[in-house]
């Protein structure tokens, strides 16, 4: 993995770490965070999934793919946010070079230096302050990693991982209504597992998926 495969990785890890309250709290009005996809190399980029609350993939999903640098400067999760809420807050024209499909949802292309993004709202700046309280940023990482999520079905949960011993992402399909202590526990040792893995052609943002919605 290069310097900026290293960097790039570390960012999306970072935005999917700030960004993950939103599966919960609305990003506005009724747009939540459905997932976060880790834009496989070359480009730096990362791919934000909303729509409704309870939406899985299906049209009514919409993943906006926003560079994680512009003009030399770094694209935060709160940067990102703030754009979002633009986008979502009125109606706006994409040229066709700009939109796309992807894994059965709509993909637009985000260009940061044309949208003025929203600033933080007293919310947000409120659960920035508990947060880094309770998980002050030490600027290590675990291990695994997480570098995305994506909420494929109502009890269906795709992680998006990597490790020190492996080169690329790990896709990790999950049931949350499982035994979610006991695998927390084992997954570390369960995504090095090589007759768990498959390939999914449709996903693009990994390597490998194991399914351990039955483990």
């Amino acid at each position: 993995m290069t310097k900026m495969d290293r960097e790039t990785a570390e960012q999306q890890a970072d935005i999917t770490r700030l960004l993950l309250h939103h599966f919960q709290a609305p990003l506005t009005g009724t747009l939540y965070v459905r997932g976060v996809l880790p834009v496989p190399a070359p480009p730096e980029a990362i791919r934000i999934v909303t729509g409704p609350a309870d939406a899985y993939i299906s049209g009514h999903l919409t993943a906006y793919e926003i560079p994680l640098r512009t003009n030399d400067a770094v694209v935060t999760a709160y940067d990102i946010t703030g754009i979002l809420r633009t986008l979502n807050a009125s109606t706006h024209t994409y040229s066709s070079d700009h939109v796309g499909r992807l894994m059965g949802m709509s993909l637009i292309q985000v260009d940061p230096i044309s949208v003025e993004a929203a600033s933080p709202t007293a919310d947000d700046n409120a659960f920035t302050i508990l947060r880094t309280l309770v998980h002050p940023f030490t600027g290590e990482h675990t291990d695994p990693r997480l570098r995305g999520f994506l909420f494929l079905d109502q009890d269906r949960l795709r992680l998006y991982l990597d490790t020190e011993d492996r080169t690329g992402v790990i896709a990790a399909d999950v049931r949350p209504s499982g035994a979610v202590t006991a695998l927390l526990s084992a997954l570390p040792s369960l995504i090095t597992e090589e007759e768990r893995m498959s390939e999914d052609s449709t996903d693009p943002h990994c390597t490998h998926v194991l399914d351990l919605t039955s483990w």
